[in-house]
Parts: structure tokens; C-alpha cells; sequence
């Protein structure tokens, strides 16, 4: 399932080469008389060369690779079992019930020191199963998502994301018990995260204190290949790449009146929504490219000869932090309080839970490439979106990565749609889908574990999270 990649003089040598090569290379392929052109290709030269040079294993990791490709070999008929039920039967927002039963027996089966909490924390469908050692020491997290959508099932590949994490916390469980049992104090922990799609699980479970503890937090998201760079298997978060999002529902309403035989009677609260979904469309084109605002009218009137008197718009406004996103929310808002004025109506808002932009962590991206491509699976740490740009989508991991030093990697799929269609429901379903969760699965194992036995890389992980 996974190897050990070799490295000889002669892979160093090449990519050394690779870096020297491919400057003139690009002035070839793109020439140009401007010297700024040229000084850019040199650094996008170098760019590349420090990506391939990452592919290079960090010494000593070789015997914690292979206790943990062990573990996810012995679990993987299992382990594909537990997906293709999440997968099979979707389920929504804290409606996850099959998710959470079928996560919870099988760690139940395993005993052998897994704690498992069903129901954790007071919601149905969350779940916690926690494996320590020893005393004190550190705690690493794993998030499983496990909602899907409306209509179209796991069109975001959240039974992957499920598996990776169940994977990954297995193989870190193993690994650490195998390699370390010789008084190290730790614990691993598994945490169930409902309604990720809507309902913001992942707050309800910062507010309930599940992450208070935790010194990092892993998990991993599914995305089509990239067209511009096919052979990736995954790569670490970049900025920007899940931004802020605030979402709101807001009601207009208005006076009911015959819309024919005394209109004038009549306060239009469908002109209310006309009013702010215009006065939105406006704004955008002065908004940045990194920011986003887009709704639907979920209720629009009853019949055509009634003034409508309650009209519902929902709203989703995103940015790159939450600091951007701010004020572009109240320009927003004022878009709504002047079409109520513009019509005579009032105006009521209903604001769902926050999401955060993503905090990334150096020093877990960086550890998580070399364990990756030490594996033989091509990975990069796209710092700034330059392969892979932004997805424009939006997590509570996000939030997740303001409270502990958080990990959101993405990895790629083969697959004829992007995320949120039918066909990529088709393709998280897929045996390729599932082998490339547990690739990560593995990587993320590789970087847990060192986190917990490390105590330099420990204290780099916890530097980074503080000046971010």
C-alpha cells in the first residue's frame, strides 16, 4: 500500500540539475526581452527546485513508515468497509446516525485500549474515541467528517475524509504502542465532526472544550486532479485557500394586498429581494477577486395575484480572512437595510455559525510533504496557491486552526467533476478515492507520530500556531 522511498546520491544529484535545467528551460519555452520576465522565471525555477528537493525523506523516519503502512495494510478490507457504508447511505447534517454507529462498533470490536464516547460532548451524531499512554504527554486529533449533501449524496467526499482521519488515528495508535511503549506519555484522539456542510459541528465542538487539550489537529479533503499538475497525489493547505464565511438568512416583510384590485394596499416584499439582490450584484465588481458573496431566494411569495408579505433570502459571504471579511459583511448588510427602506418593509437577520479562514502550520506542512513523497506519493506544499489556486470554499476547520495548530491538506481524485456534483459523488466512491485516503492517511500518521516523540518539532509546530 505504501513503501519507503530510496534515496542515493544520484537523486540529489538530479535535483540539483532539475533546478539548473529547467531556468534556460523556461526562457526556451517562454521567451521574452523583459528583464523582470526573466527574473521571474528564475525564481519560479527555484520555486520548483524546492519542491522537488522536499521529496527527499527525512532521515530516521524509515522504521515509523513502515510500522504505520503495516497498520493500515492489516485494517484496509475494514477500513474500505467502513467507507463504502458512509457512502452508501449519505446522510445530513447531524443526521449522521449510520455514520456514527458504524465508526463507534468497530472501534468497540478492536477494544483493546480505545476508549470510545458515543453521543460525544452532547450531540447525536458527534463521537470521540480516545488511545493514551503513560501519563501526561502530548494529545493529537484526528477530524472525521461524515456529512453529506442535499440531493446528491458525498459529493464532497466527506466518507474519505472519514476514512483518512479513522486511518490515520488507527496507524498512529499502532505505531506509537509498537515503537514506544516504554513509559512515553501520550494520547491520540479520534473526533466524529457532524455538519460540516451546514451547522458548524466542528464549533459546537470548540465551545464543548474537545480541542482545549489538543497540541495538533489533522485532517485531509478530496479534489479533482488537477489539470495543471496531474501526477500529484496531495498537497498542504496554501493561504487562502478555504476563506472566512459568514451566512445569513434574512426575512423582508412586508403588508399583504390584492395584487390587482388594490396593490397601493400593499407593502412588496419580493420588491425588498429584487432590491437587495441587485444592490449585491453591484457591489461585486467592487469587491476583491479572493472575495465572494452569493445567495438564493429560498421563499419568494405564495401566489401571483397576493402582494407578498414574507419574502427569505440566504446569503453566504466569503474572504480570505476574517479579518477582510469583516467589512465586507456590513457592506452587505447595508444592501439589505437599504432595499427594506427603499420599500417600506422590515428587515430581520438569522446568522448561522462563522467559518474561519484556515491558519496553516509550516512546520506540520513541511514535515507532512517529506513523509509523503519518502512514500513515493508526490505532494508539494502549495504555500501560495500557485499550483493549485484557491478552492474559494470554506471549513470549520477553519476554527478548529485558530484554537490548536491545525492541518487541512488536500488530496486528488480522478474524477470527470469538481466538488459539490453528481460525479463527484461517483468518484468518492471510488477504489481510487479510497487507496489515496489512505495515502494520507499515512502521511498524516508519519507527522502525528513525530509531533508526539519530538520535542523540537513539537515546539515548532507550537511557535508557528502563536505568530501566525
Amino acid at each position: 500500500m505504501c513503501y519507503l522511498r530510496e534515496v542515493t546520491f544520484g537523486t540529489e544529484f538530479l535535483s540539483w540539475l532539475f533546478f539548473f535545467a529547467s531556468f534556460p528551460l523556461r526562457l526556451v519555452a517562454f521567451p521574452s526581452t523583459s528583464i523582470c520576465a526573466q527574473i521571474g522565471n528564475f525564481f519560479f525555477s527555484f520555486f520548483l527546485f524546492l519542491q522537488f528537493n522536499k521529496m527527499l525523506p527525512v532521515q530516521g523516519q524509515a522504521e515509523i513508515i513502515n510500522k504505520i503502512c503495516g497498520a493500515l495494510d492489516k485494517y484496509e478490507s475494514k477500513l474500505s468497509e467502513i467507507n463504502q457504508k458512509i457512502w452508501s447511505k449519505p446522510e445530513l447534517a447531524f443526521k449522521e446516525y449510520n455514520a456514527h454507529d458504524n465508526v463507534c462498533e468497530f472501534f468497540e470490536s478492536l477494544g483493546a485500549g480505545y476508549q470510545v464516547h458515543r453521543k460525544a460532548y452532547g450531540i447525536e451524531t458527534a463521537l470521540e474515541v480516545i488511545y493514551s499512554r503513560g501519563k501526561g504527554g502530548r494529545t493529537i486529533a484526528f477530524n472525521a467528517e461524515y456529512d453529506a449533501l442535499p440531493g446528491m449524496g458525498h459529493a464532497c467526499g466527506h466518507n474519505l475524509i472519514a476514512t483518512s482521519s479513522i486511518a490515520a488515528f488507527l496507524a498512529t495508535c499502532e505505531a506509537m504502542d509498537t515503537l514506544y511503549s516504554d513509559g512515553l506519555g501520550y494520547s491520540v484522539r479520534l473526533l466524529g465532526t457532524p455538519a460540516e456542510e451546514g451547522g458548524g459541528g466542528k464549533l459546537l465542538l470548540i465551545n464543548s472544550g474537545a480541542y482545549k487539550d489538543v497540541d495538533a489537529c489533522f485532517m485531509v479533503h478530496p479534489f479533482p486532479v488537477l489539470s495543471g499538475a496531474p501526477d500529484l497525489i496531495s498537497s498542504s493547505s496554501c493561504t487562502g485557500l478555504y476563506l472566512a464565511n459568514d451566512k445569513v438568512q434574512v426575512t423582508f416583510t412586508g403588508k399583504p394586498a390584492h395584487a390587482s384590485a388594490a396593490p397601493w394596499e400593499g407593502i412588496n416584499a419580493l420588491d425588498a429581494v429584487v432590491s437587495a439582490y441587485v444592490n449585491i450584484s453591484m457591489l461585486r465588481q467592487q469587491i476583491l477577486p479572493t472575495q465572494k458573496i452569493h445567495g438564493v431566494i429560498s421563499r419568494g411569495g405564495d401566489r401571483p395575484n397576493v402582494i407578498p408579505a414574507s419574502t427569505t433570502v440566504e446569503y453566504y459571504i466569503r474572504s480570505e480572512t476574517a479579518r477582510t471579511l469583516k467589512p465586507l459583511t456590513e457592506k452587505v448588510v447595508k444592501c439589505f437595510e437599504a432595499a427594506a427602506t427603499a420599500t417600506g418593509c422590515t428587515v430581520e437577520y438569522e446568522w448561522e455559525a462563522a467559518y474561519k479562514d484556515m491558519k496553516i502550520n509550516k512546520p506540520i506542512c513541511d514535515s507532512y510533504v517529506s513523509a509523503m513523497n519518502a512514500m513515493g506519493h508526490s505532494t508539494i506544499f502549495d504555500a501560495a496557491g500557485q499550483v493549485g489556486g484557491l478552492s474559494g470554499g470554506s471549513t470549520d476547520m477553519g476554527n478548529v486552526s485558530y484554537e490548536v495548530p491545525g492541518f487541512h491538506g488536500g488530496f486528488y481524485i480522478h474524477v470527470d467533476g469538481v466538488n459539490h456534483t453528481p460525479q463527484f459523488t461517483a468518484g468518492a466512491g471510488s477504489e481510487d478515492g479510497f487507496k489515496r485516503s489512505l495515502h494520507c492517511a499515512a502521511g498524516m500518521a508519519v507527522v502525528a507520530c513525530r509531533a508526539l516523540v519530538d520535542g523540537s518539532f513539537a515546539t515548532a509546530i507550537k511557535s508557528d500556531f502563536e505568530k501566525a
